[in-house]
């Protein structure tokens, strides 16, 4: 959004942030729903005790990460609550993996779909170069670029993102214990790091290959 205000154009702007409305109102919702509906699958029903195994937005944004995506593209919503010990259907630290890593499937599922939509919509441009098309285009562009970049970025193994959870599934209980010790002093460092900038080096790349690849896979359409 920042980016979109300082190139000062008004439908820049507009677009932009209609576009992280719909991140923030179906991305994030999707997204939560994921872990739930996972842990619910699993035999854990904590979270859809507390509602979450829904897509209003309203159950799931958190104040703090609903700014971080309006201002810079990177947030987050309420973590879902799961309880390991209830997943009876496998061991506990199966059961903490798979509940993470649905979260971020889900994102690139859902930015898949947008680019099919995108896709149609720009077959339809090329018969037919209308300036509504072009805007709708930009947007999904847009909703697409921040879903696979959140979804990439929501993989990084470090507390409290999604990837932590798959990795420390896999990690001795004795490390585990011992990252948890500095999980404050690691998230001071991170926020730095991302209202810097630099850690969104890797995570741009990484979106940006995903992006690329679901262009090709969807080039039967355009």
């Amino acid at each position: 959004m920042i980016n979109a205000l300082r190139s000062g154009d008004m439908m820049t702007i507009i677009l932009t942030l209609f576009s992280l409305l719909v991140v923030l109102l179906v991305v994030f919702p999707v997204h939560e729903c994921s872990h739930a509906v996972a842990a619910k699958l699993l035999g854990d029903d904590t979270a859809e005790r507390q509602g979450r195994i829904t897509l209003n937005p309203f159950a799931h944004l958190d104040i703090m990460g609903t700014i971080g995506i309006l201002l810079l593209g990177i947030g987050w919503a309420k973590p879902v609550p799961v309880n390991p010990g209830r997943c009876r259907k496998v061991s506990q630290r199966a059961a903490m993996a798979i509940t993470a890593a649905a979260g971020p499937m889900a994102n690139f599922v859902s930015a898949f779909i947008f680019m099919v939509i995108m896709k149609i919509v720009m077959l339809r441009y090329i018969s037919d170069p209308a300036p509504a098309l072009g805007y709708v285009i930009f947007a999904l562009n847009t909703i697409i670029d921040i879903d696979l970049f959140n979804g990439v970025f929501n993989l990084l193994p470090i507390p409290p993102f999604d990837g932590s959870r798959v990795f420390f599934a896999f990690l001795p209980d004795k490390y585990y214990f011992k990252i948890m010790q500095y999980e404050q002093y690691i998230m001071i460092g991170l926020l730095i790091l991302m209202f810097t900038g630099v850690i969104s080096i890797p995570f741009r790349f990484l979106s940006d290959a995903i992006y690329n690849l679901f262009y090709m896979a969807t080039g039967f359409i355009c």
